[in-house]
């Protein structure tokens, strides 16, 4: 059963309309690749503990922004990570639409502790 927080029900209705498919989105494959992720809200936005922090996403005017704590030490074959650094907040970019998300089987192989740094904390 996932660790459900509240704060990130009411975070996500408070945000756009756009932004809120997103991050219903997002917060369903958390919860898929690491059922044993911790919600919570810090520093205004929802964040994703696992053996720490681990990942968070925030809703903007006109943009969402995802990311890892620890983007650095994560393997990224696909360049995924590395070619949106610098657009936004987070590590996929500035996110204005479902489209703009890699697959999902992309965003679960990060976010899955046994395929990427989540495993060695």
């Amino acid at each position: 059963m996932p660790t459900i927080d509240p704060r990130v029900d009411a975070y996500i209705e408070k945000s756009a309309p756009f932004a809120q498919p997103i991050l219903l989105h997002l917060r369903k494959l958390v919860h898929k690749a690491c059922p044993q992720v911790v919600e919570t809200i810090k520093w205004s936005f929802a964040n994703f503990d696992y053996k720490g922090m681990f990942c968070s996403f925030a809703a903007f005017k006109q943009h969402c922004a995802f990311g890892f704590w620890k983007t650095a030490l994560m393997a990224d074959p696909e360049g995924v990570l590395s070619e949106k650094k610098n657009e936004a907040m987070g590590c996929l970019g500035r996110i204005t639409s479902m489209k703009d998300l890699p697959p999902d089987a992309v965003i679960i192989r990060f976010i899955n502790p046994t395929c990427s740094y989540g495993s060695q904390n």
